[in-house]
């Protein structure tokens, strides 16, 4: 018998991918495993695995027994902008098919995987598991994972409610933890008081530009506080304008399909997919996707993330599948008005808090949220900066600011306020690139990033 590890980094071929599809199917049906109760089948478990290799924060492993796939585990990293975790690494979706257990293969994938997690720097890695899963937790605690806290209602199987146990790996060694630990805890305050005196600024991540184009009628508008009957005609040829976006300079586009969020369903079809052919930019499309078909029609399509905003208060178990079927390609789409979030294209107004939302969907797995304070979108006023970075220190993945920006002044701002929130990855603009207030250049430099 032969037993290796590898980390996939392309494709898998079809024996490969049948074979490790068959191990997560045994392995679900036999109490856990990627929070399904029971397979998905073969499709979905296909997009998933698929998707794995779109999202540079996870890295994927397989144990082969004889060189045919039985278990597999997930290494994720923070993102890039969450600075204050950059040192750990989550493990999850670890497992080996019933069929292949009790012949050294888990031993041998987790052996591999904390080999790979401190290649790449962790000092900790941490792990959550069902607390009736016992074998898994004694694998576990024979590499000296620390048991620190006990999850009451971890999950709800077969009418039961089952706890979950918390536990972590220092990857460290004994003098290396010591230092870390003490970096931690006492920051060096005579470098910060260098920098104060000689008024140096405190280097900032990169943020990320997402020109709109918000679509209506099949043209490009800008709305004002979210009215359709108060739009500004831009262009006739959505496709032509994403390439002069990215003609700019520009890699990313924010695309929004206004009808679409007001009927619930995708109207504004052929204009979005001139955009998508008009470029290879990685596109981000909401406005009226409410089901998996659509959900799977537009990434299919050659979209390359899908927004989701009414669905994501109406039907939240909608986003936690589609976040596990698609990983890293479900952003969150949170619209407020003054706090609370509006949906069916911010006609609607709701009781539920901005930033219960924002949790709840960080839960279900999105990648990232968009935040829009509703009343400042297209008034050119400024970000509600407050608002976007109370929600992006309260979550762990991106937030993209979003609504009111009118000037560079204001790309400034949210620049300053993401050096000591992280957490903010980007923002969107719109009007002020329209009417010219702002020149794409200067956007871009300011922000660092595109």
């Amino acid at each position: 018998m032969t037993i290796t590890c590898e980390r996939v980094v392309s494709p898998l071929p079809p024996e490969d991918l049948d074979a490790l599809i068959e191990a997560t199917s045994a392995g679900i049906l036999d109490g856990g495993g990627f929070g399904w109760l029971q397979p998905p089948g073969h499709q979905a478990l296909a997009r998933y695995f698929e998707g794995l290799l779109l999202v540079p924060e996870r890295s994927f492993y397989v144990v082969r027994e004889n060189g045919v796939i039985c278990g597999a585990g997930q290494l994720v990293r923070p993102p890039a902008s969450y600075e204050a975790h950059a040192a750990t690494a989550n493990l999850t979706g670890f497992f080996v098919a019933p069929y292949a257990r009790g012949r050294g293969l888990g031993r041998a994938l987790l052996e591999a995987m904390l080999k790979g997690a401190k290649a790449i720097g962790c000092k900790v890695v941490n792990c959550d598991i069902r607390e009736t899963h016992v074998a898994a937790i004694g694998l576990f605690r024979s590499f000296e994972f620390e048991h620190w806290g006990t999850h009451p209602y971890y999950a709800r199987i077969g009418g039961q409610t089952v706890r979950g146990l918390f536990l972590s790996k220092l990857l460290a060694n004994e003098n290396e933890a010591a230092r870390w630990q003490s970096s931690i805890a006492m920051p060096d305050t005579s470098s910060a008081a260098s920098d104060t005196m000689t008024d140096t600024p405190t280097p900032a991540h990169d943020l990320t530009l997402y020109p709109a184009i918000d679509l209506k009628d099949g043209a490009c508008v800008r709305l004002r506080r979210g009215e359709m009957e108060d739009a500004t005609h831009y262009s006739d040829d959505p496709g032509a304008q994403a390439k002069l976006f990215a003609e700019a300079g520009c890699r990313h586009l924010h695309v929004v399909d206004l009808n679409g969020a007001f009927a619930g369903r995708s109207t504004n079809i052929p204009a979005i997919e001139s955009i998508v052919k008009a470029t290879n930019l990685p596109v981000q499309l909401g406005g009226g996707i409410r089901d998996m078909a659509a959900i799977e029609r537009w990434l299919e399509a050659g979209v390359s993330r899908v927004i989701l905003g009414s669905v994501a208060v109406k039907d939240p178990e909608l986003v936690r599948q589609a976040a596990r079927a698609f990983p890293g390609r479900i952003v969150a789409g949170i619209d407020a008005r003054q706090g609370r979030v509006a949906t069916e294209g911010w006609a609607e107004v709701s009781e539920l808090e901005a930033n219960d939302l924002a949790l709840r969907m960080e839960d279900a797995g999105v990648a990232a949220v968009i935040f829009t304070e509703i009343t400042r979108d297209g008034m050119l006023a400024g970000l509600d900066l407050e608002q976007t970075a109370d929600m992006a220190r309260r979550l762990s993945i991106p937030v993209i600011a979003s609504g009111g920006v009118g000037s560079l002044e204001h790309l400034k701002a949210l620049r300053d306020v993401a050096r000591d929130v992280p957490g903010i990855s980007g923002a969107i603009v719109g009007r002020a690139l329209y009417d010219g207030r702002i020149a794409l250049k200067d956007a871009l430099d300011v922000l660092g990033s595109c």
